[in-house]
C-alpha cells in the first residue's frame, strides 16, 4: 500500500519496503485521490500546482493525443512539449507516472539533483504511484509431491500483470503466490483467473530434480507445467503451433534451460521497446542484426514470440547477454518446497548443488594467532567450508546442506522472515551500533559516522552503544531493529560481553532483520539468528585480523547504506583484503537494507590512459531489478543499459571530475576501493 502526506513544500510518499521520497511544489495543492490512469499503479491523487519536482530519474513521455514520445536524456535541454495531453513516466525508487495537460517544459537541474516539470499556469495534475515492493498474492496448497509442485507452478505466474514483453520490467511480475504443503489442492478462484493461458506448456518427469531446474523457464514463459510418468526429458510445447522443443536430461538440462531462459528475457527486453514504456536502448540495435520485427514481436502472442526466440542460434546473441543476476544451488527436496515463489520472484536460475573439497591453494592460512581479532580464553568456532560448483551469474546462493565459498547460506527460515518485516510499521530504519571491544574504536568511529552522515539524506534513525553485557545485548537482537552492527568478539560460547557470553539459541527470537557480527567465527551465530527470524546478515568463519576487519566493516556499511544487497556489498567490501572468503553471508543475500539515492546501486572502474583521459566502466545492478536499465549520466551519453550489462566510456579530466562530483558511488582505481567523493578531491588537487 502506498502512503502519501502533504508537507510544507509538497508530498511525501512512502511504500510498505520503507523507500520514500519527495515531490516538491511550493505552489501544489493536493485535491483528492486521483481519477485512474492507463497505467498499473497502486495509488494516484489529484492536485494543482504550477510547477513539481521529483528526485533525478530517467524520464519518458507518451502523448495521448498522437503517438509522439519523448525522452528527457542526459545531454538534451528542457522538453518543450505543445498543447495535449501527456503522461509523464519518471523511473524513481516508487514508480511515478504524471498526466497533465500541456503545454509543459521538463528539465533537469544542473546539479542533475532534480527533475522538474513546470506549466505556464496552475494546472490540474494526476499523480500515480507504483510500490516497487510487493507481497505475494495469496497462496496455494498442494501435497508435497512432483505433481503437486508442477500444479502450484502452472499457477504461479498469476502475479504477472501482462502477457507482453513488458513482464521483464520487475513491477509488472509481481511476487508469485505461496506454496504451503497439505493433503490436496486448493487453488483459489481469484488466482485461478489470474492465472494465463498462454498456450506454452511444459512436460516434465515426475521428479523434484527436473522441476527444479526447469521452473524459472515455466514461470516466465506461463508455462502450464504437467508431470508425464513415461517421459526421460522435460520438453518445452506449444501445441497450437507446433512447437515439441526437447530440453534434454540432466546435467544437461540445467545449461539448456537457463540459455533459453536468458535468449528469451533478453529478447523480449529488446522487443518492449516498441511498447509504451520503451527507451534508446543501447542493445536494441542486435535486433536488426537477427532482422527480427520489434513491432510485430510486441503485438505477437507469446507462442509467436517463443517459436520466433527459439530459431535464434544462442551463438549469435550470447555475447551481448546481460550476466544473468541470480543462480541459485538448491537441494530439490519438500524441506525447500516453500522457497520456489521467492525464488521465482528473484528470477534467479536454479542448480542442483555440487561440491568439491578446498584445493590447498584456496584454504586461508589459520596461525597468525597472535595478531588475530581473538584474544582471551575463549575458542573460535570452527567452520569445515567447500568449494561449490559455480555455474554463471553475478551472484550466487546456496540453499542445501554444507557450507560453501563465495556464495551467500540460505535457509527457508529467511525467506519466511522476509515476508514478516514487511508488516512492520516504522518511520525510519532502526540502526545499532554496538561495540563490545574497545581495541575495534576505528570500526566504531568509522561506522558510526557513515550512518549519522546518511541519516540526513535517508529514513536512518541511528543509536551507538558500547560494553552491552547479556541481557542488554540480548534485548537489542530481541529488539524491532533493522540492522545491528556489532563489533567484538565471538567464541564458541557465543558473542562475548563483559559479564559472560550471548548465545543466540538463548534469544527468545530475534526481531533484528539484518545484521553484521563484525567478529571471529561468527557463522553459526549467525545462522541461529536467522532461525529465530533475521532474514540477514554478515558472519565470519574464522578468526580475521583486526585491521582488516576494520577495513571490511567500513566499506560494508557504506556499501549498504547505498542500497547494495547484502552478499554484493560484502562481496565488495571483502576485496580490501587479501583474505576476503573468511566472510560470508548467512540468508537471504538478496536482501537490502535501504534503498539509495541512486535507484540502482552503482560501481565504477577507472583507468588512467594518459594525464587527461581516462577509461570508465560503469555499472548499475540490483538482484531485486532484473530487467531494468540504467543511464549513466555521462558527457555525451545518449544511451540506456540493460543492468547485468557494463558501459564504458573514454572521458577528459574534466568530465570525468564533473562525473565524481555527482556520482556517489563506490570506485575501484589503480586496484584500490575509494568512494567517488574521495577520489573527486584526490583527482582535483594533482
Amino acid at each position: 500500500m502506498i502512503e502519501w502526506e502533504v508537507t510544507a513544500t509538497g508530498l511525501r510518499v512512502v511504500d510498505p519496503g520503507n523507500s520514500e521520497f519527495t515531490v516538491e511544489g511550493p505552489n501544489l495543492s493536493v485535491a483528492d485521490d486521483g481519477v485512474p490512469l492507463p497505467r498499473p499503479v497502486d495509488a494516484t491523487l489529484s492536485c494543482r500546482t504550477d510547477e513539481v519536482r521529483f528526485p533525478i530519474s530517467v524520464v519518458y513521455v507518451a502523448s495521448e493525443s498522437s503517438d509522439a514520445t519523448y525522452e528527457l536524456e542526459n545531454d538534451t535541454g528542457p522538453l518543450e512539449l505543445p498543447a495535449g495531453e501527456y503522461i509523464v513516466d519518471l523511473d524513481t525508487d516508487i514508480k511515478t507516472y504524471l498526466r497533465a495537460e500541456g503545454p509543459l517544459a521538463i528539465s533537469k537541474t544542473p546539479d542533475f539533483e532534480e527533475v522538474v516539470v513546470s506549466f505556464a499556469d496552475e494546472t490540474e495534475v494526476t499523480l500515480g504511484f507504483r510500490s516497487r515492493n510487493v507481497r505475494p498474492s495469496g497462496s496455494i496448497t498442494v501435497p508435497p509431491t512432483p505433481k503437486g509442485l508442477a500444479v502450484a507452478l502452472s499457477h504461479l505466474p498469476a502475479s504477472h500483470k501482462t502477457t507482453a514483453p513488458d513482464r521483464t520490467y520487475p513491477t509488472l511480475r509481481g511476487h508469485p503466490p505461496l506454496i504451503e504443503a497439505g493433503d490436496t489442492v486448493e487453488v483459489s478462484s481469484t488466482i485461478r483467473n489470474a492465472t494465463p493461458d498462454v498456450g506454452i506448456e511444459l512436460l516434465v518427469p515426475p521428479s523434484f530434480d527436473e522441476l527444479y531446474v526447469t521452473a524459472p523457464l515455466a514461470y516466465y514463459l506461463q508455462a502450464d507445467v504437467e508431470t508425464v510418468p513415461d517421459i526421460e526429458a522435460p520438453m518445452l510445447c506449444a501445441p497450437g503451433a507446433g512447437i515439441r522443443h526437447d530440453l534434454g536430461p540432466l546435467p544437461d538440462l540445467e545449461r539448456r534451460t537457463t540459455r533459453l531462459l536468458r535468449k528469451t528475457f533478453f529478447l523480449d527486453c529488446l522487443v518492449r521497446n516498441a511498447g509504451p514504456y520503451g527507451t534508446n536502448l543501447a542493445e536494441e540495435s542486435l535486433l536488426d542484426a537477427l532482422d527480427l520485427d520489434a513491432e510485430a514481436l510486441y503485438h505477437g502472442t507469446p507462442v509467436d514470440r517463443l517459436e520466433t526466440y527459439l530459431d535464434v542460434p544462442y551463438a549469435a546473441l550470447e555475447h551481448r547477454l546481460p550476466d544473468w543476476h541470480l543462480s541459485m544451488y538448491v537441494e530439490p527436496s519438500p524441506e525447500t518446497f516453500e522457497t520456489i515463489p521467492f525464488l521465482l520472484h528473484d528470477l534467479a536460475a536454479i542448480y542442483m548443488p555440487r561440491t568439491s573439497e578446498l584445493a590447498g591453494s584456496e584454504l586461508v592460512e589459520r596461525s597468525l594467532d597472535d595478531f588475530y581479532r581473538a584474544t582471551g580464553p575463549g575458542e573460535v568456532a570452527s567452520v569445515d567450508v567447500v568449494k561449490p560448483e559455480l555455474r554463471g551469474g553475478r551472484v550466487h546462493g546456496w540453499l542445501a546442506d554444507g557450507v560453501p565459498i563465495d556464495v551467500f547460506k540460505c535457509t527457508p527460515a529467511a525467506y519466511r522472515n522476509r515476508l514478516s518485516v514487511l508488516d512492520r510499521q516504522h518511520e525510519s530504519a532502526e540502526v545499532t551500533v554496538v561495540l563490545n571491544d574497545e581495541k575495534m574504536d576505528d570500526e566504531h568511529i568509522d561506522v558510526g559516522r557513515i550512518y549519522r552522515e546518511h541519516a540526513t539524506d535517508l529514513p536512518l534513525s541511528v543509536n551507538v552503544v558500547d560494553h552491552l553485557g547479556t541481557a542488554e545485548l540480548a534485548r537489542v537482537f530481541e529488539g524491532e531493529n533493522d540492522f545491528v552492527h556489532y563489533i567484538g568478539h565471538c567464541e564458541t560460547d557465543g558473542l562475548r560481553c563483559p559479564d559472560g557470553y550471548l548465545s543466540a539459541s538463548s534469544l527468545s527470537s530475534c526481531g533484528t532483520r539484518t545484521f553484521f557480527l563484525n567478529a571471529c567465527g561468527s557463522f553459526h551465530e549467525g545462522m541461529e539468528l536467522v532461525e529465530k527470524g533475521a532474514v540477514a546478515g554478515g558472519v565470519t568463519f574464522t578468526q580475521v585480523l583486526n585491521d582488516h576487519a576494520v577495513k571490511v566493516g567500513s566499506a560494508f556499511a557504506r556499501l549498504l547504506i547505498h542500497g547494495f544487497s547484502f552478499e554484493r556489498a560484502l562481496r565488495i567490501a571483502r576485496r580490501r583484503i587479501m583474505m576476503g572468503k573468511d566472510y560470508a553471508v548467512v540468508g537471504d543475500g538478496t536482501y537490502t537494507l535501504t534503498q539509495t539515492t541512486n535507484r540502482l546501486p552503482t560501481t565504477a572502474e577507472l583507468e588512467r590512459l594518459d594525464d587527461d583521459r581516462f577509461f570508465l566502466t560503469f555499472d548499475q545492478f540490483s538482484l531485486q531489478h532484473a530487467g531494468s536499465y540504467y543511464h549513466p549520466y555521462v558527457e555525451g551519453n545518449e544511451y540506456s543499459y540493460l543492468c547485468g550489462n557494463e558501459s564504458e566510456f573514454a572521458l577528459s579530466k574534466a568530465s570525468l571530475l564533473e562525473f565524481l562530483e555527482r556520482a556517489d558511488t563506490s570506485v575501484i582505481y589503480d586496484g584500490e576501493f575509494c568512494w567517488s567523493d574521495d577520489l573527486y578531491a584526490r583527482l582535483s588537487n594533482e
